[in-house]
């Protein structure tokens, strides 16, 4: 479980290095800095429940 959320983190954090210069305005910079923040807290109820289903 710890995995999916440090691959969330790590891949938002590439995209958002990685990108190419054309591609980056402010808005498209809100939208991933959203993603990085929000998408690992709306996934932790999802990941804990495989967590537990592994330890079942």
């Amino acid at each position: 479980p710890h995995l999916v959320v440090l691959s969330l983190f790590i891949s938002t954090a590439f995209f958002a290095y990685l990108k190419p210069p054309s591609l980056s305005s402010p808005s498209w910079n809100m939208v991933v800095s959203i993603l990085y923040s929000v998408m690992p807290s709306a996934l932790n109820p999802l990941i804990y429940s495989l967590r537990n289903q592994e330890l079942n």
